[in-house]
């Protein structure tokens, strides 16, 4: 009895491992059918006789973008945010799936009405909901949208929604920090559209963080030699440890980017570019690499960043003094959210200035030391990842 159970398992067996094997061959058939094409052109372009969904997935879409100028809705002046984790949910309230948005700002969900693996599968009240960074706004305030989707027999995919979720639009929170030296009595002023908005007294010998409001367009800081006034971008801005002697406000100062390096992909920055020397720093397209979260989201102008290769130290200068007002500091990736860049200044031998800055892959932080004086500027990570520049503004 035994034996006849094992002969028909092995029979079994072999029939399956018979019919896989048939099954492969006639795939393979097929795919070669595919691949050789077909001899007769009659159908070369023959319109669609059939309208039936096939067995292909259409994306449907989720954009992200950030709200530079934070009108809440998407414009020229804003740009496609990579990195940004949209949920999907069924009407019922259940979780279906999870994707971050790609360098072109979209969160891609499968669907299809004939592949189980697709995300959307079926008619129905579909809810997508951005996870909004801790610290950010949705300036839209449409964070979480409802969207029908619809039986559609003709479409690709059989299925058909009643339009795409609306642009989603995040703004980062905004705040002024730095550090005091000892015994400094100094008052930072926050101004709006030339009126005051806020005015706080400065701890001496300490760090300082104040918020910026959505209306806030500038900061001016006066006391104890410490006056200076910087025009405030969509980002938060570190100032460092405030020095006496900062750049004038009239101060001719010239915006430094990376556009103008090489038409190629990648290109390391040559020594002579805007009249400085350079060290390990490369140019680079913003979605030149894949997945990389923070050379999409630090690109503030144009298409090229800098970065430091391989996460190593870089630096730029020159033999004669240059201001060194600004520079837009960003970490490559999600995953090194949180790495600390550490900028330091030289005028000739002696180090002018020394400041950690906390670094995100969402938005870059606005450096503003605002030095009159530097010869060399030198930027590491405690970590070793990379670090992102854009728009360097010196005084040359």
């Amino acid at each position: 009895m035994a034996d006849t159970i094992l002969v028909a398992l092995i029979s079994a067996l072999v029939l399956a491992g018979a019919i896989a094997l048939i099954a492969i061959a006639l795939r393979w058939r097929r795919k070669r059918r595919r691949a050789r094409g077909n001899p007769n052109p009659a159908g070369d372009y023959a319109p669609r006789a059939k309208w039936a969904p096939t067995s292909g997935k259409l994306n449907f879409l989720s954009f992200v973008y950030m709200d530079v100028d934070g009108d809440g809705t998407y414009g020229q002046a804003d740009r496609p945010m990579a990195g940004i984790v949209v949920r999907l949910y069924d009407e019922r309230g259940a979780f279906l799936a999870s994707a971050r948005s790609n360098a072109a700002g979209f969160a891609n969900f499968p669907m299809s009405s004939k592949r189980r693996s697709a995300a959307i599968q079926r008619p129905g009240r579909y809810r997508f909901s951005v996870s909004v960074p801790p610290g950010w706004r949705a300036s839209s305030a449409n964070a979480d949208q409802a969207v029908r989707l619809m039986e559609a027999p003709g479409s690709m995919v059989g299925l058909a929604g009643e339009g795409l979720p609306k642009p989603v639009g995040l703004a980062p929170g905004r705040a002024a920090g730095g550090s005091t030296p000892a015994r400094a009595e100094a008052t930072l002023s926050v101004m709006g559209k030339g009126q005051l908005l806020q005015s706080h007294a400065l701890p001496a010998d300490a760090a300082f963080r104040v918020p910026l409001s959505v209306d806030a367009d500038e900061i001016v800081i006066v006391g104890s030699g410490l006056d200076r006034r910087l025009k405030l971008s969509a980002y938060p801005v570190n100032l460092g440890l405030l020095a006496p002697g900062a750049l004038a406000p009239d101060a001719p100062l010239k915006a430094i980017g990376f556009d103008d390096i090489t038409p190629r992909g990648l290109c390391k920055v040559p020594s002579g570019h805007a009249g400085l020397d350079w060290r390990n720093l490369n140019a680079m397209a913003r979605d030149h690499t894949a997945n990389s979260e923070g050379y999409v989201n630090g690109n503030v102008s144009g298409a090229y960043i800098a970065y430091t290769s391989s996460g190593h130290p870089a630096e730029f200068g020159r033999a004669a003094p240059f201001g060194f007002h600004s520079v837009m500091l960003t970490t490559a990736w999600l995953t090194s959210e949180g790495e600390v860049a550490l900028v330091e200044s030289w005028l000739g031998e002696e180090l002018v200035a020394s400041d950690e800055i906390v670094l995100s892959a969402l938005a870059p932080v606005q450096y503003a030391p605002m030095l009159k004086a530097a010869t060399r500027v030198r930027i590491s990570t405690r970590h070793h990842w990379q670090a992102v520049l854009d728009d360097l503004v010196l005084a040359l």
